[in-house]
């Protein structure tokens, strides 16, 4: 009998392909089945929770829209892929440690109980290297890959360690034709080949600083080793020693009593300053050790406290020692490097400047930089003394802010408060000839690097949008009106970049938090060396960080200083082909966007880096965002100074063309 199974067919070739496929067939499904199940699943569109029936195809939110990318981001940065619009969430991790968590570290004392009353001691022996001085190039590397070398800086002397490079040109000064106005404070910087070309050193004894808010009140006598201040204002409140450190009261020549009773006077004289909504920005000339910027602060004001290098040529670096915003700069013969329209209030408590000379030009300056309808605050011997010379000097006064339009709002003790004028109208129903007059309409008052005073009145805007910002807090993201008038090659609007700026760097700083643990460093004095609209810094304060940003706009590239100080942050013109205009050691944080791709067409790169390291404090860091083509020659020079680098990839991957140069700055000691 024949078998109904054809055994000769399942010996066949064909047949054992067949059920090969099917076993191997099999075998994947199961094993995509099940290695599948925990992993993130790419998805294409997003869905609303309750989908229209009806409608069969999802349609792109991109529909019917076009965007110029390479606009919103410049340079060729392109913005991190957002994973929660492209990716199945994972579980959310753990939350965080909260503050308070992070506050209760301590020491145990000689009871055996905790304690947070401890001291900030010497460096931890990891973060001090030590340095030799070197006249050969080093190399690492073979020759065929090593395509260039980059000769190890040395130390400076240690009678350098506190030099300011375009301050401390004493060869370009004495050459200067005439000082009687003050020309010798002001930048002088040395020649190309006489340029800084080693690394400033510390001064002997030099202390990790004391953490903020406590740095306000006092600081290491070690890292500012100069008695001067305290020999001269001891007796005003101004700053004291004690063994080992500098202790500040908070007071002034002028609020002997303290900062914070002398800055309720100033509300309750007048309502309408409302210190941390109205009045949001503040400039404090002649600032001493910046007592006035330091309280401010707790009420949600930012203050720029400028002061020349001049007999008391330490009150800046005081200042900026304590955590507290500022910069050595000085009335003279320059405008100085804010835009117009920048304070809402502008503050001169006994700073020894004449505001009267040559046809009241140091006020006209002021008044540059006051914003429409701002406040300009005196405190001085003229509003109080009843000495014939004081007497005539006020009147003086009273007469030049007459002719500015300023309305002379009140004068309480030896407090006096003037108004800027909302718009034009005052200027124009002025008597022909009555000086100052009018700058010329061809007059670009944001125009400020290297730029000469001048003698005559910045007309406001016609429709008068510069007094018109919000009231902070919502100032910050508010794109503001002055926005327009940036000169900028743009295929969309700049309300639109202004807000794709915003969301960048949130998305960006959100991740820093999340991911390098951001808030556990030593963020206090920062600094975003190139600052865009001031998206960094508005970012830094949305994740509620306990610092200030120093937004700096370079000469190389629209001039974006005017949007950044409408925003309610603060921010300086500068060219990082010459130094900046503060001590050594006094940021702790220095962040470089596409900023020396962009200065290598102009300049060295290795001496902006070495002016990073002069103002950069011993356990400070850098970050620097830039194309890959330039990365090993920024972790040779790197290397060179004596930092310690990482490179990280972006947000876009291993195969982005950008790259984080992460540095961090050791105390070097001969």
């Amino acid at each position: 009998m024949k078998s109904p199974i054809n055994l000769d067919f399942l010996k066949s070739t064909h047949a054992l392909k067949i059920a090969f496929f099917f076993f191997i067939s099999i075998t994947f499904f199961y094993l995509g089945k099940h290695w599948s199940d925990g992993y993130q699943q790419l998805i294409f569109f997003t869905q609303d929770s309750d989908p229209d029936p009806n409608q069969a195809v999802s349609i792109s939110p991109n529909y019917n829209k076009s965007f110029d990318i390479s606009s919103l981001i410049d340079h060729n940065s392109t913005e991190p892929v957002r994973e929660k619009a492209l990716t199945k969430q994972p579980p959310p991790p753990p939350p965080p440690p909260t503050e308070d968590s992070v506050a209760k570290f301590g020491i145990v004392n000689e009871n055996g109980t905790m304690s947070e009353e401890f001291e900030v001691g010497e460096f931890d022996p990891g973060m001090v290297d030590d340095w030799v001085n070197e006249t050969q190039a080093e190399k690492e590397g073979s020759e065929s890959v090593q395509s260039f070398a980059i000769k190890k800086f040395g130390l400076c002397s240690r009678d350098m360690s506190e030099y300011i490079p375009c301050l401390d040109n004493v060869e370009a000064i004495q050459k200067l034709p005439s000082t009687e106005k003050g020309e010798r404070f002001e930048r002088h910087c040395p020649e190309e080949g006489k340029r800084l070309n080693c690394l400033v050193p510390a001064p002997k004894g030099y202390r990790a600083p004391i953490p903020w808010p406590k740095s306000r009140d006092e600081v290491w006598f070690s890292n500012v080793p100069h008695t001067r201040l305290v020999e001269d204002k001891g007796g005003q409140n101004w700053i004291s020693r004690d063994k080992n450190k500098f202790k500040f009261p908070g007071g002034g020549t002028q609020f002997i009593h303290g900062a914070n009773e002398y800055l309720d006077h100033i509300s309750k004289m007048i309502p309408e300053i409302t210190f941390g909504r109205h009045i949001r920005v503040a400039l404090d000339v002649g600032c001493g050790v910046a007592s006035f910027g330091a309280y401010l602060l707790q009420r949600n004001v930012v203050t720029v406290s400028v002061a020349p290098k001049d007999v008391h040529e330490n009150q800046i670096q005081f200042a900026l020692e304590r955590g507290v915003p500022a910069m050595v700069a000085a009335f003279a013969t320059r405008r100085l490097l804010y835009p117009s329209q920048a304070f809402d209030l502008i503050h001169c408590s006994r700073c020894r400047i004449n505001w009267t000379r040559d046809d009241g030009i140091l006020l006209l300056e002021v008044n540059r930089m006051l914003r429409a309808g701002g406040y300009f605050v005196w405190a001085a011997q003229p509003v109080y003394k009843h000495e014939e010379a004081l007497e005539e000097q006020w009147e003086v006064m009273l007469n030049l802010t007459t002719r500015l339009c300023w309305k002379f709002l009140k004068k309480d003790g030896y407090i006096a408060v003037w108004q800027k004028p909302f718009d034009n109208s005052c200027y124009l129903s002025r008597e022909a000839g009555t000086k100052p007059p009018l700058c010329d309409p061809s007059d670009d008052p944001d125009n400020v690097w290297y730029a000469d005073l001048k003698a005559c009145i910045s007309e406001l805007p016609k429709n008068g949008y510069e007094a018109n910002v919000t009231d902070w807090p919502a100032r910050l993201q508010t794109p503001p009106n002055r926005l327009q008038s940036i000169k900028l090659d743009a295929f969309i609007s700049r309300k639109e970049l202004f807000k794709a700026e915003s969301k960048y760097w949130n998305e960006i700083i959100e991740s820093y938090v999340r991911a390098l643990r951001w808030k556990k460093m030593r963020l206090r004095n920062v600094m975003d060396m190139r600052a865009g609209f001031g998206g960094f810094a508005a970012a830094m304060i949305e994740q509620k960080f306990d610092s200030w940003v120093m937004n700096v706009v370079p000469v190389s590239g629209p001039n974006t200083l005017p949007v950044i100080y409408d925003r309610g942050l603060i921010g300086v013109m500068h060219d990082w082909c010459e130094p900046f205009d503060t001590y050594p050691r006094t940021y702790d944080f220095l962040h470089a966007a596409n900023l020396l791709s962009v200065e290598k067409k102009r300049c060295n790169v290795s001496s902006i880096m070495v002016e990073m390291d002069r103002i950069l404090r011993p356990g400070g860091r850098v970050y620097i965002r830039d194309s890959l083509t330039i990365m090993d020659e920024l972790q040779e020079i790197a290397k060179a100074i004596g930092w310690h680098t990482l490179l990280r990839d972006t947000a876009e991957g291993p195969h982005a063309s950008y790259r984080v140069l992460v540095c961090d700055k050791h105390l070097l000691r001969a």
